[in-house]
């Protein structure tokens, strides 16, 4: 992490180093004028996330979103030429949704390791332990702290969408996320929110086509 905290320094020192990954974000940064915060803020929370501590509650959970998956739509934008308050209302909803889904499709994986990074509170209200998660029970209960997070997941994109008439349409391709993160939600709607079932772990084969669709339709 601190190389790439020194690698942003650098590169906004017009001296980056010969590292590929670097030499193409400093020609981004340079083409564009990329806002350097957002690249630090990212940084910042994936080094304070090293831990692997669990969210106390959703609003960490949407803290965290905001400042990587958020921060990341942010510097899309910016390579879109776009710098709309709008546009960065709607980014910063559909990254607290990214994270907030990313967050869920990876519990089956981090139960298998006896982890569980789900917000406490959510759990709390349940009556589900972290061992409910890490024994994969299709509990009621456990379902329904799947169901309130998707739920959290799903007003966010709600929201995002409530600016798309003030968001100019050259923005829409930055969203492409949505595209999955819809399909996620609905996966879990059809699985009755049982995060480990089958069908929540499947690829979308169809992610393509629905991308391709979507940009037709010049929506999000």
């Amino acid at each position: 992490m601190q190389f790439w905290r020194d690698t942003v320094q650098d590169i906004y020192k017009d001296n980056p180093p010969h590292h590929p990954v670097a030499l193409a974000l400093s020609q981004a940064v340079q083409k564009h004028q990329l806002t350097k915060r957002w690249l630090t803020r990212m940084i910042d929370a994936r080094e304070q996330n090293l831990d692997d501590r669990t969210y106390r509650n959703i609003q960490d959970l949407e803290a965290y979103a905001e400042n990587t998956h958020s921060s990341l739509l942010y510097l899309i934008l910016e390579t879109l030429g776009i710098k709309d308050v709008h546009a960065d209302h709607a980014a910063s909803h559909i990254g607290k949704a990214n994270g907030i889904i990313t967050c869920l499709r990876a519990v089956p994986y981090n139960s298998s390791r006896r982890q569980v990074f789900l917000p406490i509170d959510i759990c709390m209200l349940h009556g589900v332990s972290q061992e409910d998660f890490i024994r994969g029970s299709l509990e009621k209960n456990v379902r329904d702290v799947i169901f309130d997070i998707a739920g959290q997941a799903h007003v966010h994109l709600e929201h995002a969408r409530s600016f798309k008439k003030r968001v100019q349409k050259s923005a829409f391709p930055a969203f492409n996320i949505t595209v999955a993160l819809d399909w996620h939600l609905k996966t879990l709607r059809k699985a009755d929110f049982n995060i480990f079932h089958p069908s929540v772990q499947r690829r979308n084969t169809l992610l393509p086509l629905s991308l391709y669709a979507r940009s037709w339709k010049q929506s999000y």
